[in-house]
């Protein structure tokens, strides 16, 4: 569903309201210390998380991210605090970032925190957006939506609880008997739970899911608040398994699960034939960031959303770091194919309400003004959207940990074998390349070299993208789609195409294929195309694994090649310690750092970043469940 930002309200005495609930969003005595005496004194933090590699709190209503910010701040000030701080929140009606900045100022101690948080506060759009804060060392993971749809979705082990919506009066969602048995089901053995709410119902229904409840003194003028626990704590010291992978692949979905793995502290081996990173399909001059939304939200839609998103943000912290990617969010449209395209498009953007940020219907008039070019029809505007190289994400993603990360170029792995050690990757003389108890391989069409990976329908499909001689601040300025694309000028040249060849294995530039990209190029500028002679342009071939429906596929690689379709997936026998990052199609940009997150958090036993039932879209052994659909078409 839409999603509905808060609104900016107070009551008299200046407290943050909700005129929708009737409630205010924290004590009139003082947020802050509510926060920390209810919520972190609640659950014994910090002590709880100390000597911890990691520790999960997962809480329901985000409101003003006042309890987010108290635990941020008491984390950072303990010496003994875990490695990593994962804090998990649903809110249904987020507060925008400018009202945010409004609110926080009320607490100037706060005040850096504070400002992180705002400057990577996502889109107001529906699902998981997670953001990485503190150098990556706090990670927050916002569920936008109804609790009791998200919560549901969420996988995740949480050490601690934060019961913080509306009275139950006003909001009886957030304390039904449904979404407090969700929370028992995330619960960790000894996980402890806090609330300022004692009313008997809740407490019940606790106590039937097996927390142990107690009242305790509560914050001020409230007489009692409530905690309690589930079940024994058990043995909670860190695990010496070891934290060492294989990645196979150097290209956008080797490099970015290299990077998100490093970033936990693991060591990486990262394993290509080639002398340097992205020299396969993801060697492109550009490529084009965006989402593809539909009328009905469909999983496709959700996943390029949730993707583009998080990689926007992938790429600005990298940016923000100082590592040399290129990239720049100039903007993409989106043309319509017809009018009945049109009609469509402009549908899309009313039905869901998407904030202007994200997404916008644009008419003919506006259209043509954007891409600086007279246009037949309108279509979508993604402002945030814009162009990638390739090569150099890639490069940056493995220059982001070089103490981490241990590169072995031209050393292509014509083999995995398996042992009681793990995984080894061996070259075409049968010699060790390097070791470790994980394999990923990432190597796009090169997966089909691997006995191992019989089970996955990987596919090879032909990309030609013409190159156009172009002058610098010519128009187009943005990304221009429309059945293809076409880029702004960089270095002097203009991307267009691409063609789409399942099964075509022929390397070299084909005028034929430069034609078809050159008739794309028509369709998206009508005349653009004029005076390119494609005899005697430049392009680029690569080699896309592509999908039969569409979908990457990511997780552990299915040791069959046939199961019983009633079967749920997690009972389809895997090769332990081996999986894979494949299946990008065109759509690499799009994909690669959500996919890597998502794979990184599972191996890491981290909250998953994504919703369950899109996890299981992506599972590589989906396709032993149900027939592959042969739906290639990449627009």
């Amino acid at each position: 569903m839409p999603i509905d930002p808060a609104r900016l309200n107070f009551t008299e005495d200046g407290t943050p309201c909700s005129v929708a609930y009737g409630d205010v969003y924290h004590s009139h005595n003082g947020g802050l210390e509510q926060a920390r005496h209810v919520f972190l004194g609640g659950n014994g933090l910090p002590g709880r998380w100390q000597g911890r590699a990691s520790f999960t709190i997962v809480e329901t209503g985000f409101g003003l991210g006042l309890n987010f910010l108290a635990t941020w701040a008491a984390w950072r000030d303990d010496a003994q605090r875990c490695d990593r701080l994962h804090f998990v929140s649903v809110e249904r009606h987020p507060f925008p970032r400018e009202d945010l900045a409004i609110l926080h100022a009320r607490w100037p101690e706060l005040a850096s925190l504070a400002a992180e948080l705002q400057a990577s506060w996502p889109v107001l759009t529906p699902g998981f957006h997670r953001l990485h804060l503190d150098g990556g060392r706090v990670i927050l993971t916002l569920l936008f939506g109804d609790a009791l749809e998200l919560t549901p979705e969420l996988q995740c082990r949480s050490d601690a609880f934060y019961l913080d919506g509306f009275s139950p009066a006003t909001n009886p969602e957030l304390w039904s008997a449904g979404l407090l048995r969700e929370l028992a089901r995330l619960a960790a053995p000894g996980a402890t739970l806090a609330t300022w709410s004692v009313t008997g119902e809740v407490r019940r229904t606790l106590g039937e899911l097996g927390f142990d409840c107690e009242k305790v003194a509560g914050f001020t003028g409230k007489r009692e608040m409530l905690r309690a626990r589930f079940g024994d704590a058990g043995d909670i010291a860190a695990t010496d398994s070891p934290r060492h992978a294989l990645v196979i692949g150097a290209g956008l979905a080797g490099s970015s699960i290299a990077n998100r793995l490093a970033e936990r502290g693991w060591t990486v081996d990262v394993i290509d034939a080639a002398a340097e990173p992205a020299q396969g399909a993801s060697g492109n001059l550009s490529g084009v960031l965006r989402p593809l939304p539909s009328l009905d939200d469909n999983r496709l839609a959700r996943i390029t959303r949730a993707g583009a998103l998080y990689g926007l943000r992938h790429l600005q912290r990298l940016s923000a770091r100082g590592l040399p990617v290129r990239w720049d969010a100039c903007g993409v449209l989106h043309l319509a194919r017809d009018p009945m395209h049109e009609e469509k498009q402009r549908r899309v953007v009313e039905a869901q309400r998407a904030p202007g940020e994200y997404l916008r219907f644009v008419d003919r008039d506006e259209a043509s003004r954007l891409a600086g070019w007279p246009l037949p029809l309108g279509g979508w505007w993604f402002s945030g959207g814009g162009w990638v190289n390739p090569p150099s994400l890639c490069r940056a993603n493995l220059a982001a940990f070089p103490e981490a990360i241990r590169c072995h170029f031209g050393r292509g792995a014509a083999a995995l074998d398996a042992g009681s050690g793990g995984w080894r990757a061996l070259d075409a003389k049968g010699k060790l390349i390097a070791a470790a108890p994980v394999a990923i391989v990432a190597n796009g069409v090169g997966i089909r070299q691997f006995p191992q990976a019989a089970a996955l329908p990987v596919r090879s499909a032909r990309g030609q993208v013409s190159h156009l001689p172009a002058q610098a601040d010519s128009a187009p300025r943005v990304v221009v789609c429309r059945l293809g694309y076409v880029s702004p000028a960089i270095d002097g040249v203009r991307c267009a195409g691409a063609t789409f060849s399942v099964n075509d294995e022929d390397p070299s530039l084909r005028v034929t294929d430069h034609r078809e990209n050159l008739a794309k190029l028509d369709f998206i500028l009508p005349g653009f195309a004029a005076g390119f002679d494609p005899a005697r342009l430049d392009g680029r071939v690569g080699f896309r694994p592509a999908s039969p429906d569409r979908l990457p596929m990511v997780g552990a690689v299915p040791s069959v090649r046939q199961a019983d379709r009633a079967s749920p997936l997690s009972s389809i026998p895997r090769h332990p310690g081996l999986y894979a990052v494949e299946g990008f199609g065109a759509r690499g940009l799009v994909w690669a750092a959500l996919a890597a997150e998502l794979l990184a958090s599972e191996l890491a036993g981290d909250p998953l970043p994504l919703e369950r039932s899109l996890v299981e879209a992506l599972d590589p052994a989906r396709y032993l469940l149900r027939p592959p659909r042969h739906t290639m078409s990449e627009e």
